[in-house]
């Protein structure tokens, strides 16, 4: 039996993206191969072996008594990952569980994006380092609509000229913006709490017509930076 390479599953408020503050179980893969400059999962890179059975992931998520899951990472949607996420999705739509994805944006899934819910889709910025490409965003805005969001990380005013750039361009392409665009104020690990950072964004967005959600990442201002599972 395969078993799953499982870095962490956890009870806790989601923190960033349109559904801060609800309560969900977070199952967390191990095994990453993106490898943004600004991670904060950083422990979550290594692959590993398997170390829990489907049956034992379950087991541990029913014990919360949540019927809301996030499927995380790491990397979810790695060729060496994918196959386990999806067989974890199917179990978990069978039982009647809302599940979200967080897709990093380097790949697209239909058959593990039709089975779930919701989508998080990343578009990375500059400052991670990474490219994700453009055209995933516009397939999944005809494909996909009303069952995702995107979001990018800013850390300064390049990330940001960026992502409206980005913005424009699937304008173009699909027509009307009928998803949410989320960016999230970068709240780098071991830093003071970036309230000038968090302003300037702000204002930034306003000055181009409101194009995005400006939403931080809420786990952050409540623990710090550095305590996970939160």
């Amino acid at each position: 039996m395969d078993c799953m390479p499982i870095n962490s599953i956890y009870l806790a408020t989601e923190g960033e993206g349109i559904f801060v503050g609800l309560p969900q179980v977070f199952v967390r893969f191990q095994g990453c191969a993106v490898g943004c400059l600004n991670c904060d999962s950083k422990d979550t890179w290594e692959f590993k072996n398997g170390n829990l059975t489907l049956e034992e992931v379950i087991s541990e998520i029913e014990k919360y008594k949540i019927k809301r899951v996030s499927i995380t990472g790491g990397d979810p949607l790695h060729p060496k990952l994918l196959p386990l996420a999806t067989k974890l999705a199917l179990a978990l739509k069978g039982m009647k569980y809302y599940l979200n994805i967080e897709a990093a944006g380097t790949k697209i899934s239909h058959e593990l994006f039709d089975c779930i819910d919701f989508v998080s889709f990343d578009f990375k910025t500059p400052s991670t380092g990474i490219r994700t490409p453009l055209k995933h965003i516009m397939e999944m805005a005809k494909q996909y609509v009303h069952k995702f969001q995107i979001k990018s990380v800013i850390e300064n005013n390049v990330d940001f000229d960026f992502v409206v750039s980005a913005y424009q361009q699937v304008k173009n392409e699909v027509g009307e913006i009928n998803f949410p665009w989320v960016i999230t104020p970068s709240y780098n690990t071991f830093e003071e709490f970036p309230q000038k950072r968090f302003q300037e964004i702000l204002e930034w967005n306003y000055r181009t017509g409101y194009l995005f959600r400006v939403i931080g990442q809420q786990h952050k201002w409540i623990y710090g930076p550095l305590l996970k599972e939160v």
